[in-house]
Protein backbone atom coordinates (compact mmCIF):
# COMPACT_ATOMS: atom_id res chain seq x y z
CA UNK A 1 0.00 0.00 0.00
CA UNK A 2 1.65 3.27 -1.32
CA UNK A 3 1.00 6.79 0.65
CA UNK A 4 2.07 9.80 -0.59
CA UNK A 5 2.48 12.94 1.30
CA UNK A 6 -0.46 15.25 1.45
CA UNK A 7 -1.55 18.28 3.66
CA UNK A 8 -3.48 16.12 6.48
CA UNK A 9 -2.94 16.37 10.15
CA UNK A 10 -2.15 13.36 12.59
CA UNK A 11 -5.20 13.61 13.08
CA UNK A 12 -6.96 13.09 9.43
CA UNK A 13 -4.06 10.82 8.95
CA UNK A 14 -4.30 8.21 11.47
CA UNK A 15 -8.24 8.13 11.09
CA UNK A 16 -8.10 7.69 7.30
CA UNK A 17 -5.69 4.55 7.51
CA UNK A 18 -7.32 3.14 10.17
CA UNK A 19 -10.50 3.49 8.43
CA UNK A 20 -8.67 2.07 5.15
CA UNK A 21 -7.21 -1.17 6.73
CA UNK A 22 -11.20 -1.43 8.62
CA UNK A 23 -10.39 -1.49 12.19
CA UNK A 24 -11.45 0.49 14.99
CA UNK A 25 -9.81 2.49 17.25
CA UNK A 26 -10.11 -0.70 20.11
CA UNK A 27 -8.00 -2.53 17.52
CA UNK A 28 -5.09 -0.25 16.69
CA UNK A 29 -4.87 0.36 20.66
CA UNK A 30 -4.38 -3.68 21.04
CA UNK A 31 -2.20 -3.70 17.64
CA UNK A 32 0.33 -0.64 19.71
CA UNK A 33 -0.16 -2.81 22.79
CA UNK A 34 1.57 -5.71 21.18
CA UNK A 35 4.13 -4.02 18.99
CA UNK A 36 5.54 -1.92 21.80
CA UNK A 37 5.03 -4.48 24.32
CA UNK A 38 3.44 -2.14 26.27
CA UNK A 39 -0.46 -1.89 27.77
CA UNK A 40 -0.59 1.54 28.07
CA UNK A 41 -2.70 2.79 24.87
CA UNK A 42 -6.36 2.36 24.92
CA UNK A 43 -9.00 3.22 22.65
CA UNK A 44 -9.52 6.65 24.20
CA UNK A 45 -5.81 8.01 23.51
CA UNK A 46 -5.99 6.67 19.95
CA UNK A 47 -9.27 8.84 20.03
CA UNK A 48 -7.67 11.72 21.63
CA UNK A 49 -4.73 11.42 18.65
CA UNK A 50 -7.18 10.98 16.20
CA UNK A 51 -9.39 14.47 17.19
CA UNK A 52 -5.93 16.10 18.25
CA UNK A 53 -6.30 16.77 21.76
CA UNK A 54 -2.68 14.82 21.74
CA UNK A 55 0.13 14.03 19.41
CA UNK A 56 1.26 11.40 20.04
CA UNK A 57 5.35 11.49 20.75
CA UNK A 58 7.94 10.24 18.62
CA UNK A 59 7.73 6.84 20.54
CA UNK A 60 4.45 6.11 19.79
CA UNK A 61 4.30 7.48 15.94
CA UNK A 62 7.38 4.85 15.82
CA UNK A 63 4.75 1.94 16.85
CA UNK A 64 2.25 3.62 14.80
CA UNK A 65 4.39 3.26 11.86
CA UNK A 66 4.22 -0.58 12.68
CA UNK A 67 0.92 -0.69 13.58
CA UNK A 68 -0.51 0.66 10.36
CA UNK A 69 2.02 -0.03 7.99
CA UNK A 70 2.95 3.54 7.78
CA UNK A 71 6.37 5.34 6.68
CA UNK A 72 7.40 6.94 10.29
CA UNK A 73 8.36 10.01 8.01
CA UNK A 74 4.95 10.35 7.00
CA UNK A 75 3.65 10.15 10.38
CA UNK A 76 6.02 12.59 11.46
CA UNK A 77 5.37 15.33 8.85
CA UNK A 78 1.64 15.33 9.28
CA UNK A 79 2.57 15.56 13.49
CA UNK A 80 4.81 18.48 12.98
CA UNK A 81 1.21 19.64 10.67
CA UNK A 82 -1.19 19.25 13.55
CA UNK A 83 1.50 21.12 15.67
CA UNK A 84 1.47 24.43 12.45
CA UNK A 85 -1.95 24.56 12.45
CA UNK A 86 -2.71 24.50 16.68
CA UNK A 87 -3.09 28.50 16.31
CA UNK A 88 0.80 29.06 17.18
CA UNK A 89 1.92 32.70 16.38
CA UNK A 90 3.49 33.04 12.92
CA UNK A 91 7.09 32.75 12.37
CA UNK A 92 9.21 35.99 12.45
CA UNK A 93 10.40 36.77 8.99
CA UNK A 94 14.15 36.48 10.64
CA UNK A 95 13.34 32.33 11.07
CA UNK A 96 13.47 30.39 8.50
CA UNK A 97 11.91 26.34 8.40
CA UNK A 98 14.38 23.99 8.40
CA UNK A 99 12.40 20.90 8.57
CA UNK A 100 8.69 20.45 9.20
CA UNK A 101 8.04 22.28 12.67
CA UNK A 102 11.92 23.11 13.09
CA UNK A 103 13.10 26.66 12.72
CA UNK A 104 16.49 28.41 12.79
CA UNK A 105 17.48 31.99 12.32
CA UNK A 106 18.16 33.33 8.59
CA UNK A 107 22.07 34.13 8.52
CA UNK A 108 22.03 38.34 7.87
Amino acid sequence: MGYAYQAETIGALLARVRAELGISQLRLAERLCAASGMSTVTRHEVSRWEREERIPSRYWIGWLAVALDVPVDHLEYAAATARRRRGRPPVPTTWAEQSPGVYVPIAS
